[in-house]
């Protein structure tokens, strides 16, 4: 089905007319959802694949927008397939310890969230999700012969690892947004939340026709960048043309290839769960881990809707839009974070970095598909979705 575009008003709306409360400063949200993750996320999952192109009424951007900003879907189960591919290299361990120190460390418990769910950041990985209401979400995710499961009802948070046997248990005051605090991203509806917030003057915004995803009719919302200098290609939404809920998220980069990310459910029902899907007690002889400060959020944890300053604590964002730069002093000097390139850390960054130098001095650039980061020789560092160009251009006007 072609995309609605047109002269008319349907086409005049598509992009410029998003509400000006959705122009902050939150371009960062889409390369930290990767990065929240081992950085917040191999080609489309034939699962996933469209069906069929429905015939739905027209819809304008900005009414598909304010679709999604309305949805209130409070009941829900499914399973979720979630795809990444950042084009790291295969780092085994190494990856998880890494993402877990960027996801704000952990407890050392194989069954907490903050660590656990890192594994998301490559390959693909089978989820099953389910919600009734702000205090009662599960969320499994399946592996060869195990599964990892992380329970939230009431004030409780129940993380249970199957395959060390080993439970972490934290409180809440109970809310919807400080249970997600304890995890990444992982379905199409986080996602989207975080991509729309990225949504300003420097972007373009048009509804793409329609598709069928987990045998419901959707209408798929486009995201694309208009700066140059980027290496986000486009993000594409697919929206539940009854609730309005976010089915599925793509997003792929300038360089062309496989998705980055790409989640979306084979399967999803809006009836409400059973109870005793939300029932959790400790299995016998499991090892139980108490998270220290019961009902607090995570002190680091930035607020739904700030951008990556937030989460880097003294960070300075240079530049708008999709090529915007955080810029921030690690204290260290010799290019890592802790002033030594030796050890394991060492090797990763070795791995990927580029050998760059100018006004500013010499440093590394680390690559992947989406995110990329310069690391100077004096310990600054300069990281966003931008070309390896863009960085040195920032870090020599810096000077």
């Amino acid at each position: 089905m072609a995309p609605y575009e047109s002269d008319d008003a349907t086409g005049a709306a598509r992009d410029e007319d998003l509400p000006t409360g959705r122009r902050k400063a939150a371009r960062y949200v889409v390369p930290v959802a990767v990065v929240g993750v081992a950085a917040a996320t191999i080609g489309l999952v034939p699962a996933l694949a469209d069906s069929g192109d429905p015939d739905l009424p027209k819809i304008t951007a900005q009414q598909l927008v304010d679709r999604i900003a309305k949805s209130d879907v409070q009941r829900f189960s499914g399973t979720v397939k979630v795809s990444t591919d950042l084009g790291l290299p295969n780092l085994g361990g190494l990856a998880n310890g890494l993402a877990s120190g960027a996801a704000g460390g952990g407890d050392g418990s194989s069954a907490d969230p903050r660590s656990k769910l890192t594994e998301l950041v490559s390959g693909t990985h089978t989820l099953r999700v389910a919600a009734d209401g702000p205090d009662r979400q599960k969320l499994s995710l399946l592996e060869s012969g195990s599964e990892y499961s992380l329970i939230h009802d009431g004030r409780d948070v129940w993380g249970y690892d199957s395959k060390s046997n080993e439970v972490h248990h934290s409180t809440t005051a109970g809310s919807r947004g400080q249970h997600r605090a304890e995890r990444p991203p992982a379905t199409p509806e986080d996602f989207a939340a975080e991509a729309l917030k990225a949504v300003d003057d420097t972007t373009s915004v048009t509804v793409d026709g329609t598709a069928q995803v987990a045998g419901r009719d959707a209408y798929k919302l486009l995201i694309k960048p208009r700066q140059s200098g980027t290496t986000v290609g486009a993000v594409s939404i697919a929206v539940d043309a009854r609730t309005g809920m976010p089915l599925k998220f793509t997003l792929t980069p300038r360089s062309g290839g496989a998705a980055v990310l790409d989640a979306g459910f084979t399967q999803v029902s809006f009836a409400r769960p059973a109870a005793s899907t939300f029932d959790f007690t400790p299995p016998e002889g499991a090892k139980v881990t108490e998270e220290k400060g019961h009902g607090r959020a995570p002190e680091h944890a930035p607020e739904g809707g700030g951008d990556l300053a937030d989460g880097l604590g003294g960070a300075t964002v240079l530049g708008e839009g999709w090529t915007s730069i955080a810029r921030f002093d690690t204290g260290g000097r010799g290019g890592a974070p802790s002033g030594d390139r030796g050890g394991a850390l060492g090797g990763f960054l070795d791995s990927l970095g580029d050998q760059v130098s100018g006004k500013f001095g010499k440093g590394t650039v680390f690559s992947t598909r989406l995110v990329n980061a310069l690391i100077t020789d004096d310990g600054k560092v300069y990281a966003g979705a931008v070309t390896k160009d863009a960085l040195v251009k920032a870090a020599n006007a810096g000077k």
